[in-house]
């Protein structure tokens, strides 16, 4: 007889991050997360330092408790650039109140906390989110930093440094792949390992591919690059009569965009989907998947798009990217930005019905590597590993 397989003792798990539920791939990998340990009989908080300003709605029924520490987004650190800037008494009066609201959220943090029974983890979802932990009484319990973002683009911006200060003493920083750990480790952190994302969903019956669509789905901001996107489009379509480029999405891009979209002569080509909670339908709407972005981490957009069973074209941006889809099987990579060869992957796609069903079917076998049970697994294995 089959003994069933032993579960890891339930402990507290609190993930803390910049909000609880900011539109984007981090709250909806944290939400995922929260979900699948829950589900596994632990008690889980997600703790957020400030209010979204782009909310996503995590159902009525969410299997964790969520807290945010501030009702406004704090200000930034005060730092006079001189003497007179320094004096300056209504500057200092800002200045003093927010440390004040430092120091009653750091407590709120602090008493959290503490009231975690043994075992219990704490998980930094983002850096910024980690100035207060660290400033936090952690009650002796682990700590797990988390960069959501490549080496690469995380070197571009201020992040890079906070990596450097506030993750070195973690017990473990935790990267998407091997290869940024790597890089972070050759900066002289010797605390890094890897976590990839788990899959989002699996949907029983994929994408027929008959559509003549091109799907991208992803937040109109500058790091999704669809400004590029349509630049490739605008080479691609006159290739491909009869193909439409679907943009499924919402962002502060969305006005200059479709200008751009206009001046392209795009109009006749391209649908501008706005955002949806049904990203399966969407996704088997369409035969083939693209993403644009200037920067990635382990992007759940084509974990999903595969799961569907679409073909991939991407800038291969992040290591994350270059790990997800095997260029020339399961779908095909451009070298980042340049979206004369993004067009013509593309147009290869586009062209070629065998081809698409081919690399669709084998992206959605491959992408199930990277099921949610065996990515919890290995989670509560790090849990376990950090109690010795």
């Amino acid at each position: 007889m089959t003994q069933p397989v032993a579960r890891p003792a339930a402990r507290d798990i609190l993930f803390v991050a910049n909000e609880v539920n900011e539109l984007g791939g981090v709250a909806r990998w944290q939400a995922q997360m929260a979900g699948l340990f829950a589900a596994r009989g632990h008690r889980v908080t997600v703790i957020g330092i400030a209010p979204p300003e782009v909310p996503m709605d995590l159902g009525a029924d969410a299997p964790f408790e969520a807290v945010t520490l501030y009702d406004v987004r704090p200000p930034a650190r005060w730092r006079p650039k001189s003497l007179l800037a320094r004096a300056n008494p209504g500057a200092r009066r800002q200045e003093s109140a927010r440390e004040k609201g430092v120091r009653r959220a750091t407590g709120r943090l602090s008493e959290l906390f503490r009231a975690a029974g043994p075992g219990a983890v704490i998980i930094v979802t983002q850096v910024w989110a980690m100035e207060w932990v660290a400033l936090a009484d952690t009650a002796g319990h682990p700590v797990i930093g988390m960069s959501h973002e490549s080496y690469e683009y995380s070197r571009q911006s201020s992040r890079f440094q906070r990596v450097e200060r506030y993750y070195r003493d973690v017990d473990r920083l935790v990267l998407l792949t091997q290869e940024d750990a790597d890089l972070w480790a050759g900066r002289g952190l010797n605390n890094v390992g890897s976590m990839p994302n788990p899959l989002p969903m699996m949907p029983e019956v994929p994408s027929p591919r008959t559509e003549k669509v091109v799907a991208s789905v992803g937040r109109l901001s500058h790091q999704k690059g669809i400004d590029m996107l349509l630049d490739a489009w605008a080479e691609a379509a006159p290739r491909v009569p009869g193909w439409r480029l679907r943009i499924t999405g919402a962002g502060e891009l969305e006005g200059s965009l479709k200008r751009q979209c206009a001046e392209l002569g795009l109009d006749d080509s391209v649908e501008w989907a706005g955002q949806t909670a049904d990203v399966p339908g969407a996704l088997r709407a369409a035969s083939v998947f693209v993403q644009s972005s200037r920067g990635e981490g382990f992007p759940l957009a084509l974990l999903e798009a595969m799961a569907c069973g679409l073909p991939c074209v991407a800038f291969d941006c992040a290591p994350g990217v270059h790990e997800i889809i095997e260029d020339g099987v399961d779908g095909l990579l451009a070298r980042p930005g340049n979206t004369s060869e993004l067009a013509r992957q593309l147009v290869r796609l586009m062209n070629d019905g065998e081809e698409r069903d081919r690399m669709g079917e084998l992206a959605r076998r491959s992408v199930q590597r990277y099921t949610p049970e065996s990515i919890a697994r290995r989670w509560e294995d790090l849990f376990a590993f950090l109690e010795r």
